[in-house]
């Protein structure tokens, strides 16, 4: 049996994929492109609390990654395009 992860653990983890699948139609990716999207938390002066990083890891080619400076939970479809097309990959 899976391990069981606290209600907010499993919150954040279903917003994580859907954010990935709305990295997937965004940017037009293949099933064999891995898509990886964390939420990191941070302590330092003059960072965000939380920032979302999406990284893009094609089987043939480079990967590329953004960093989103709002927590998952608040980003949407439109961050994300924004982030993802306007911002070109780094």
């Amino acid at each position: 049996m899976p391990p069981q992860l606290p209600p907010a653990t499993a919150g954040l983890s279903s917003r994580l994929r859907e954010l990935r699948d709305t990295v997937r139609v965004v940017l037009g990716l293949d099933d064999d492109t891995a898509v990886v999207i964390r939420q990191f938390a941070y302590t330092e002066p003059g960072r965000p609390p939380l920032e979302t990083v999406v990284a893009v890891l094609p089987m043939d080619g480079d990967a590329h990654r953004w960093t989103v400076h709002r927590p998952a939970d608040h980003i949407t479809e439109h961050d994300l395009r924004a982030a993802l097309l306007h911002h070109r990959r780094n």
